[in-house]
C-alpha cells in the first residue's frame, strides 16, 4: 500500500512538472484529497510553491453562495426574496429594462446565484463607446471601479432576457455583484468582516482573504500568456465575483466544507443542483458549477463528473463524487480557461 502512494505521488509530480511549459502554463500548484482522507497530497512546480497565496478569481463566487446559504439558515433571507427587499430602488432602477418591461425589481437572489438574472455582464461585455472592461485590463489598462459603477455601466447595456426564463442562462459577473450589496445590507457589515465571521474563522483559514489593497503584493502575480499581468487596482476592485486570494491548501479545506455541511446545512447541497448551460462543457446550479465533457471526447470519455467552480485566474476548486477526490489549485494562467481543467482530467486519469 505504502509502496503504491508513493508511485502515484511521483506520477502526480511528473504530471505538475510536464505541465509547465513556459509558454502557457509557468507555474502550477494542486492539492488532492480523498473523501475519507487517506489520501492527502500538495504538489507545485515551476515558479510556485505548495504555500503561495494566488488568486482565485471567479472561484470567489463559492464563497458567496456559502454565506448566502449561511443567511438563509440564519433566517435572514429567502433564495426566493426579491432583490428589491435589500437594494436601493433608485439604485437598481433601469439595470434590467428588456423589451419595453422593467424587470429590475423582479429578479430574486436565487435568480443571481443561477445567473438566470438576464443581467448583463459588467466584466465581459462592451461598455457604451467603450471596449469591454476584460479587454482593457488584458491589455495591461489597470484602473480601479466601485459598486455604484457597475450598476451604472449595467444601466447603459443591454440585458439577455426576462428573469427567470425556462432554459436561459447567462455567465454574468454582475449578479454577484449584487449579491455581494445583499449580504453588506443584510448583516450591515463589510462583505469581508461576514466572510471572517462565517467562513475564514470557523475553518482557521489565516491566509484567505479579500483582496482590497493595490499596494499588496502577497499574492502570486498573474500571467496573461507569456507575461506577468500587473492589475492591482481591478483586482482590488471585484470583491464578490472574483476577489479572494488564498492557497492551495486553505482553498481545499473551504471546499470540503462547502461539500461536507461545515458552512451551512449539508441537505442544501441539492437544492443547489439545477443545471442549465453557460458555455461548453460548463453547466451553472444555484451558485456553483459542474464541468461534464460528453462521451463522444474520445479519448476523454472516462473524465468524471466535476462539481464546484474555477476562475479566470486558472484557479479551481472542484470535488468529483465518482472518485469521492477534492482538487484544489491553479495553473495561474488567465489566456486559456481549459489548461486547469486539462491538468485535473490528467490527475483524475492517473487515480
Amino acid at each position: 500500500m505504502v509502496s503504491i502512494k508513493i508511485q502515484l505521488y511521483k506520477q502526480l509530480e511528473d504530471i505538475l512538472v510536464s505541465s509547465v511549459d513556459n509558454k502557457n502554463i509557468f507555474g502550477t500548484v494542486l492539492r488532492i484529497e480523498s473523501g475519507n482522507k487517506q489520501l492527502i497530497w500538495t504538489g507545485a512546480a515551476g515558479d510556485m510553491s505548495p504555500g503561495n497565496p494566488f488568486f482565485i478569481a471567479s472561484t470567489t463566487k463559492l464563497y458567496v453562495t456559502a454565506a448566502i446559504l449561511k443567511l438563509r439558515e440564519l433566517g435572514k433571507i429567502q433564495l426566493t426574496d426579491k432583490i428589491s427587499c435589500y437594494l436601493d430602488l433608485e439604485l437598481l432602477a433601469g439595470i434590467h429594462h428588456y423589451q419595453g418591461t422593467e424587470y429590475s425589481y423582479d429578479i430574486t437572489i436565487g435568480q443571481l446565484m443561477a445567473h438566470t438574472s438576464g443581467l448583463p455582464d459588467y466584466f465581459g461585455q462592451e461598455r457604451q463607446g467603450r471596449k469591454s472592461l476584460k479587454a482593457e485590463l488584458l491589455a495591461g489598462h489597470d484602473h480601479a471601479w466601485s459598486f455604484e459603477t457597475v450598476m451604472e455601466d449595467v444601466k447603459q447595456m443591454k440585458p439577455h432576457f426576462p428573469p427567470g426564463k425556462k432554459g436561459k442562462a447567462l455567465y454574468s459577473d454582475t449578479n454577484y455583484q449584487l449579491l455581494g450589496k445583499i449580504i453588506e445590507n443584510v448583516m450591515n457589515n463589510h462583505l469581508e468582516d461576514v466572510f471572517k465571521s462565517f467562513i475564514y474563522e470557523p475553518l482557521a483559514l489565516s491566509k484567505t482573504y479579500l483582496y482590497r489593497n493595490n499596494h499588496d503584493q502577497t499574492p502570486k502575480p498573474l500571467y496573461y500568456k507569456k507575461s506577468s499581468l500587473h492589475i492591482p487596482e481591478a483586482m482590488a476592485s471585484f470583491g464578490p465575483d472574483g476577489g479572494i486570494v488564498s492557497t492551495a491548501d486553505e482553498l481545499m479545506r473551504f471546499l470540503r466544507a462547502f461539500f461536507e455541511g461545515e458552512l451551512f446545512p449539508k441537505p442544501c447541497l441539492s437544492e443547489l443542483y439545477v443545471w442549465n448551460k453557460i458555455f461548453f462543457p460548463l453547466q451553472y446550479g444555484i451558485g456553483i458549477a459542474k464541468f461534464k465533457l460528453p462521451r463522444f471526447f474520445s479519448p476523454l470519455r472516462s473524465m468524471p463528473e466535476l462539481i464546484g467552480h474555477s476562475g479566470l485566474s486558472g484557479a479551481f476548486a472542484y470535488y468529483c463524487p465518482e472518485r469521492d477526490l477534492y482538487l484544489s489549485g491553479t495553473v495561474n494562467q488567465i489566456s486559456n480557461p481549459s489548461l486547469s481543467y486539462r491538468l485535473m482530467l490528467r490527475v483524475l486519469q492517473a487515480m
